[in-house]
């Protein structure tokens, strides 16, 4: 048998054991069963099955997600059944994004065409921008006013094409603060949307420093990386990136106003000290 059969073999089998377990199983666990190294097991698996073993059983909740919603179970009930700390992170579960190409990124979004909004959020007002695929942009006005925050979310798509329509994007951004899912479509140099995913484990209530982020990134000397990545996060608030704070357990900066962080982290049940 060739090694890459073998292979095969080995994460078809792990496959099978995510499939039939009732929760997630930790990267160790899975490559202990394998009877590989961790690092070896995350090459092997994510070469064969195109996608890493947390994605994967990040995928099986997704599914069983929708599956449940579909039948109107009440969202406390689903979040139990699956195994979540409650409908916030039931909530972070649902939203799926898409990575512009490196073509894309590199064009800039020329030629790309905009819809966007100023709107009334549940947590204030807010612009907010789509593409075809999805939200690219969301920001929060109550600290730099409506222009400003239009001009700093376009700037990142200098080659795109703007359409206000509000009716729009207030019924696909409501729907998304409102907990039903959203599709994103965001455009980043490769190790800013690693940090961008990473900020989607943070569940609600929690809280992360810079330099626990950037140490479970891998990247343990990056944390000054890390935090300009955190900072350029286009999308408030579906890509929470106020749940990062300093070591110290301050605040820290927030890209769409402190008073804004400070609010967002209040509504999750979080008080932290001044500057």
């Amino acid at each position: 048998m060739g090694e890459q059969s073998y292979h095969y073999q080995v994460i078809a089998r792990a496959i099978g054991v995510l499939e039939a377990g009732a929760g997630d199983l930790s990267l160790i666990d899975l490559a202990k069963r394998c009877g590989m190294s961790v690092a070896h097991f995350q090459r092997v698996f994510s070469a064969c099955a195109g996608i890493s073993p947390k994605q994967y059983q990040q995928f099986r909740r997704l599914v069983a997600a929708r599956d449940l919603l579909r039948r109107d179970l009440p969202l406390p009930e689903v979040a139990d059944v699956l195994q979540l700390s409650g409908t916030g992170r039931l909530y972070d579960l649902m939203i799926r994004w898409e990575a512009m190409t490196p073509g894309d990124y590199a064009r800039r979004g020329q030629g790309r065409r905009i819809s966007w909004g100023g709107i009334d959020s549940p947590y204030g007002r807010a612009v907010v921008m789509a593409t075809e695929v999805g939200i690219c942009g969301i920001g929060f006005v109550a600290e730099r006013g409506e222009a400003a925050v239009f001009a700093d979310l376009a700037a990142r798509w200098p080659g795109a094409v703007f359409e206000k329509a509000e009716a729009q994007i207030e019924a696909l951004a409501g729907a998304a603060f409102q907990g039903g899912g959203a599709a994103l479509h965001l455009i980043g140099a490769p190790f800013r949307l690693k940090v961008w995913e990473a900020l989607l484990s943070i569940p609600p209530g929690e809280v992360i420093s810079y330099g626990a982020l950037a140490q479970s990134l891998g990247q343990p000397r990056a944390a000054r990386a890390v935090g300009q990545a955190v900072g350029a996060n286009p999308v408030a608030l579906l890509i929470p990136c106020h749940r990062v704070i300093r070591a110290s357990g301050t605040f820290g900066g927030y890209h769409w106003g402190e008073g804004m962080k400070a609010d967002l982290l209040a509504k999750e049940g979080i008080s932290l000290g001044a500057e």
